[in-house]
């Protein structure tokens, strides 16, 4: 099978990227063949043979310039559109794949890809299609958000400056959502992947069919690390250093619990803040065999997220590894986690309950021990199971190529 896998970034960048190139990897292991489209970018490390991409956009680093010019392209990408047309032209895909599309391709790549009746399939990554800043929290508020969704009114987005606190950012992405939404571009994606029941939902409350949506969790092949260091013991937050991960919360609950040594791993815009902050040990960005030795060792790791986290791989890597997990109620987290068994459930943004639960592990290392157990014989889904039941979903939609092309016509 011949697959086009399309994303915003197509080099190593955040969760996203993780999945897209590993996805590709597993594919290819599997004799399938695999293309990329993306913007294009100096580390980019994976692409296509018709060698078409878009242009980069940064909206922190580029010119104001450039960023005047934003405005339309980040609503309708004509030139994501071109650039699309030519890998399809040549490349000729059984399916097309795409993860985050939006603003630096925008979602009027689906109109070329249904031009030539190629059955499309989507993981949902955010929430961006029910919220036009994709993540269903107001930064510069600290509080979690979806009015845009219970009212399908975007312009909410715009009285609370959602991106960036900014006006005009705000005032662009919710025209975005209407504009789609309007259009009903979404319901013409044959099948969504969506990592957690929580997501499912989101997308299904935007109007797309239910028999669309398939709940498929995020793959995990992590094994247990060998020869862990256990003299020293601490807590373990690991991932970006980002308000809406609840950062703040964190570093409050380390002031009550000065005798417990808390480590911060990762990167990201509150970074000054934990480097600052006398009660955190700042270890940096961590990946691979180094972040695994690293969470292997933890009495438990942290995620009090603030926002409506989809499927977290910090979670699922966490347990894999033995490791129970501290996590707030939010979207998709207590999916993953049995409150008792496997870890703890606490309320978002309350400091004093993940002091308490981080103090009921520290002080009963049995209670650890049974909760490692749990972890360890946990069922997950590994990457060999994920894309059998990717491939099935392949199959599907691709079954129904006939009636893809008799709807291309007319979409512009």
């Amino acid at each position: 099978m011949k697959i086009l896998i399309v994303n915003k970034f197509l080099f190593q960048k955040g969760g996203a990227e993780t999945y897209i190139l590993q996805l590709g990897d597993h594919l290819k292991m599997l004799g399938h063949e695999v293309q990329y489209f993306g913007m294009d970018h100096e580390k980019r490390c994976v692409g296509n043979t018709a060698n078409a991409y878009t242009s980069h956009m940064d909206f922190h680093t580029d010119s104001m310039r450039s960023k005047l010019t934003y405005s339309v392209k980040t609503i309708y990408s004509i030139q994501a559109r071109n650039k699309i047309r030519l890998v399809l032209e040549d490349f000729q895909p059984d399916v097309v794949h795409l993860n985050n599309i939006n603003f630096q391709l925008t979602p009027a790549i689906i109109y070329e890809i249904k031009k030539f009746g190629i059955p499309i399939v989507q993981t949902v990554h955010d929430s961006q299609m029910a919220c036009p800043s994709h993540n269903m929290y107001i930064e510069h508020k600290r509080m979690s958000c979806q009015a845009c969704l219970e009212s399908k009114n975007y312009f909410h987005c715009i009285r609370n400056k959602c991106v960036h606190n900014s006006t005009l950012k705000s005032f662009i992405a919710a025209i975005e959502a209407f504009y789609y939404h309007a259009r009903g571009t979404y319901r013409m994606v044959d099948a969504y992947i969506s990592p957690s029941r929580f997501m499912a939902d989101i997308v299904m409350q935007t109007g797309v069919r239910e028999d669309t949506v398939h709940v498929l969790p995020n793959p995990i092949d992590t094994l247990p690390s060998t020869g862990v260091e256990k003299s020293e013991r601490y807590i373990l937050y690991f991932g970006r250093l980002s308000r809406e991960k609840g950062i703040q919360t964190l570093l409050n609950a380390a002031t009550l619990l000065p005798d417990i040594p808390i480590v911060v791993a990762g990167s990201g815009p509150l970074e000054q803040a934990i480097q600052a902050d006398r009660h955190i040990r700042f270890v940096g960005f961590k990946q691979d065999d180094e972040l695994r030795r690293l969470v292997s060792g933890a009495v438990c790791s942290v995620l009090p997220a603030e926002w409506s986290e989809n499927c977290p791989f910090s979670v699922l890597e966490s347990q894999a590894l033995g490791v129970p997990v501290i996590g707030s109620d939010m979207g998709g987290i207590p999916e993953l986690i049995e409150d008792g068994e496997t870890g703890f459930i606490f309320r978002a943004g309350d400091t004093e309950a993940l002091a308490e639960k981080i103090r009921l592990l520290w002080d009963r290392p049995w209670m650890v021990a049974q909760m490692k157990e749990k972890c360890l014989t946990k069922p997950y889904i590994t990457w060999n199971g994920y894309i059998s039941k990717l491939l099935d979903i392949y199959r599907m939609v691709e079954a129904g190529e006939s009636i893809c092309k008799k709807q291309a016509k007319g979409f512009h």
